[in-house]
């Protein structure tokens, strides 16, 4: 069970163990983008590329779901990114019960953004959980967990292919070993629980007061969604790509202080901000030097303000 692209890589590695997949449970297909058009999931797409069998309930727990899944009769659920709460029913049914695939190391960042928000908050390191799933939100017990840093420079968007792959072997190890009694599984400490809520776009608003590398990590955590955001007079300014200048700046937060052939460069609470990829509202992303060609920012411009 199933919807991003996240989910994909642990798919695949199932079905080139020669695992027999009963099924792929995965959320309806969906009207996306301006026209609208109905847009199936990533999982969806590859599993049937690869002729596996695709069920797509509007709402997992209602009775006609139950029963698809009892009838299918699985030995194991495997969930990664799926989207939707499975009943108790539903998760008594698998003889083996059902793993779950975790983007952390729990009990570090229940909940369903802890991609962005392990970038966000700062942390140097993350990683990935399987666990017994329960009736709890990510607090099941854990069978293994893979730790990996997290690159200086690195984007939630790259950091989720990373952690889509290591998800995918931990998987696989936790199904051999899980069939073989050879793993214990861990209780969870609440004490040291920590939370990743839904991402909103009003979550990408920047405030310039604070220091560079709060900014600086908000627009890596929201780099590609909803992406961290200013204003440019009246439009929305989208920031995709930045770096940190160490030089302290005395002016006034928000404020470009300089434009360069790397940039535009921002005061912040603390010290300075050099904004290298960035889009205009209606316009493309573009890089902020040909960004600046087109667009030129007078010194003194004050960014934040409608």
């Amino acid at each position: 069970m199933g919807t991003s692209s996240f989910a994909r890589p642990a798919l695949s590695s199932l079905l080139e163990q020669g695992r027999n997949l009963v099924g792929v449970f995965t959320q309806p297909d969906r009207p996306r983008g301006r026209g609208r058009k109905l847009k199936v999931s990533c999982l969806k797409a590859w599993a049937l590329a690869n002729s596996l069998r695709v069920y797509q309930p509007e709402r997992i727990n209602q009775d006609d779901s139950f029963e698809l899944i009892k009838k299918l009769s699985p030995d194991l659920i495997v969930v990664a990114a799926f989207g939707q709460v499975l009943s108790s029913r539903i998760l008594d049914i698998p003889r083996w019960g059902c793993i779950n695939i975790h983007a952390s190391l729990l009990p570090k960042y229940r909940g369903s953004a802890p991609i962005n928000w392990v970038i966000i908050r700062g942390e140097k390191t993350t990683g990935v959980t399987t666990m017994l799933m329960d009736k709890g939100l990510d607090t099941g017990d854990i069978l293994i967990q893979r730790e990996t840093d997290i690159l200086p420079e690195e984007s939630a968007g790259e950091l989720y292919g990373r952690l889509a792959q290591l998800g995918a072997e931990a998987l696989i190890e936790t199904i051999e070993k899980w069939e073989k009694g050879e793993l214990s599984p861990r209780k969870q400490d609440d004490l040291d629980a920590t939370f990743a809520p839904p991402l909103k776009k009003e979550d990408g608003l920047i405030d310039w007061e604070k220091p560079a590398e709060m900014i600086y990590n908000q627009v890596r955590g929201m780099n590609p969604w909803p992406g961290a955001y200013t204003y440019l007079g009246k439009k929305r300014l989208k920031i995709f790509r930045a770096r940190i200048i160490k030089k302290d700046s005395r002016k006034k937060s928000g404020m470009v202080i300089d434009t360069t052939g790397e940039g535009i460069i921002v005061s912040t609470g603390e010290k300075r901000l050099l904004l290298t990829d960035i889009q205009l509202e209606s316009r493309k992303r573009i890089s902020a030097d040909e960004f600046l060609r087109g667009h030129p920012l007078l010194v003194g411009t004050l960014l934040g303000t409608q």
